[in-house]
């Protein structure tokens, strides 16, 4: 985000990135995570609103 430094860093499994990643949003404050959401809409928009993707699948009986 353009408010923060941004580092790369490098991890031995998904697992580890993503305890990264749970750790580092609950190292912010409520109102960093607000600006990070604000930003995020205003980059990519809100009009559109979340995607939904389906598919129906025919059950076989039997």
């Amino acid at each position: 985000m353009s408010t923060s430094e941004r580092r790369v860093r490098i991890f031995q499994s998904f697992q580890e990135a993503e305890a990264a990643d749970r750790e580092f949003y609950k190292s912010l404050t409520p109102e960093q995570r607000l600006d990070i959401l604000l930003e995020l809409i205003a980059r990519h928009g809100s009009s559109e609103g979340l995607q939904r993707i389906y598919r129906v699948l025919e059950r076989q009986r039997g």
